[in-house]
């Protein structure tokens, strides 16, 4: 087989990798939460924020500022999680995967 035909063979078994590990981060979640669990945020691994709590005691009027910052900082964090997880499952398909004349 010539040289291009195993690369095109390569890249197919690729993409057919990709797309399953794709599907199942779209499936696997991660929590964070902040305020001592006042606020609890679940992020999808596909990059999306699946689910938002927020405890009826952490909410009030006087200081929506601080309500404000745990809702980032529980986002944010929850966020980072699935993007870890995501760019770790990705590399694995992509390791090891020399372009010629790329690398």
């Amino acid at each position: 087989m010539s040289s291009i035909g195993k690369l095109m063979k390569q890249a197919a078994k690729m993409q057919q990798q990709m797309e399953k590990v794709q599907a199942d981060l779209a499936a696997k979640t991660v929590e964070a939460t902040s305020g001592g669990g006042a606020v609890k945020a679940i992020a999808k691994c596909d990059g999306s924020l699946a689910s938002l709590k927020i405890d009826k005691g952490a909410v009030d009027p006087e200081d929506v500022e601080m309500l404000e910052d745990l809702v980032l900082t529980a986002v944010n964090s929850a966020l980072a999680q699935a993007k870890e997880i995501s760019n770790a499952e990705m590399g694995r398909v992509t390791q090891g995967i020399g372009m010629p004349g790329l690398m």
